[in-house]
């Protein structure tokens, strides 16, 4: 696998993206964009997804020859037929590419808050084998077996800049920022926070869907009530940023805006079936492709028990993250927030 080509066509179509997102708020109303476009396994498909669908598929087929063949997994795009297999002209697939188009739809298709394009690719191996254009049969991968990701902001109408991101496992990583009128490009500093307490910062449990907010709001509660057990009354301890984006997320970690994120809904379910009780909507592998460019950067991302994050190499999965800033925020933490998940009943 080409690295540094799978990063320069992968920062293409994500700023193609943005173009079109960006075109699409300025053209269409709220109304529109918000609009259902249909209701797939593992997320709505709203009017503003659908229009930046029709852009990703003809911009790989551009570039499939010289990447040598891809197999594409992404949120609304062939997902009835498991996938989409681009092969080149000898049948080869190089790449495995994991894409979620528009991260953050709620908040990007009212004009609200940034969205992000993400993206992972894999060197592909014996991962894939097409079948036929309609079946693919696949062994398991995970997301660590992505070297390249990259996440582009899809900012609203009123913002001057969109910010690139990028890393190649090992090698690299960076963030450009654009002017959306000049064009004019800048680069950018990746820097996590180097605080080393949640005191006085951003940090949250997230829980922007219902149902089982209360349930989080008491973790988080009890968490700091261990954390911070004499603090002065009156006093703020934290502050707290609901952002309705996994990558938005992730941002607000790699620019040092946010100290600590953990999104736990998955554990939530389980303690809701078990109450025989509706379940809520997850996170999936699609809306954390895109960790290798914290974890390349020092921010350090764990499942809800403390080990390494991973995921299947697929759509469905669902997953718990947790993302500390640094290994300070992560020793202050990470010891009360598994007792306060136990207290209520996650773990």
């Amino acid at each position: 696998m080409n690295h540094q080509l799978v990063k320069n066509v992968l920062c293409q179509i994500g700023e193609a993206v943005c173009e079109k997102v960006i075109s699409s708020l300025k053209e269409q109303s709220i109304e529109v964009l918000s609009s259902v476009h249909k209701e797939a396994a593992a997320d709505t498909i709203y009017q503003i997804d659908k229009d930046v669908e029709d852009i990703i598929v003809p911009l790989l087929k551009t570039n499939v020859e010289k990447l040598g063949g891809v197999f594409l997994l992404a949120e609304g795009i062939a997902e009835e037929t498991g996938g989409l297999s681009l092969p080149d002209k000898e049948g080869n697939i190089n790449i495995n590419l994991i894409m979620d188009p528009i991260d953050g739809t709620r908040g990007i298709m009212y004009d609200k808050r940034s969205a992000f394009f993400l993206a992972g690719a894999a060197p592909a191996g014996d991962i894939f084998k097409a079948l036929n254009e309609q079946s693919v049969q696949s062994r398991k991968g995970t997301l660590n077996d992505i070297e390249v990701a990259v996440m582009v902001e899809l900012p609203t109408t009123r913002s001057a800049y969109s910010d690139t991101l990028w890393a190649i496992k090992g090698v690299e990583r960076g963030r450009r920022a654009k002017h959306l009128d000049s064009g004019k490009v800048s680069p950018m500093p990746l820097k996590p926070s180097s605080a080393q307490t949640i005191y006085g910062g951003f940090g949250q449990i997230s829980r922007f869907f219902p149902p089982g907010r209360e349930v989080l709001a008491a973790i988080e509660e009890e968490m700091l009530l261990q954390v911070f057990p004499d603090v002065e009354e009156g006093k703020t301890i934290v502050f707290e940023d609901q952002y309705i984006s996994s990558g938005g997320q992730m941002y607000e970690l790699l620019v040092g805006h946010d100290r600590f994120i953990a999104d736990i809904r998955t554990l939530l379910n389980k303690k809701l079936v078990s109450e025989n009780k509706k379940k809520g909507h997850i996170c999936h592998p699609y809306d954390i492709c895109a960790k290798l460019i914290a974890e390349e950067s020092g921010i350090i991302l764990t499942d809800p028990f403390g080990g390494n994050l991973d995921a299947p190499f697929d759509l469905h999965a669902e997953v718990d993250w947790i993302g500390y800033a640094n290994e300070s925020i992560r020793n202050q933490l990470e010891v009360p927030l598994q007792s306060a998940m136990q207290k209520y009943g996650l773990i």
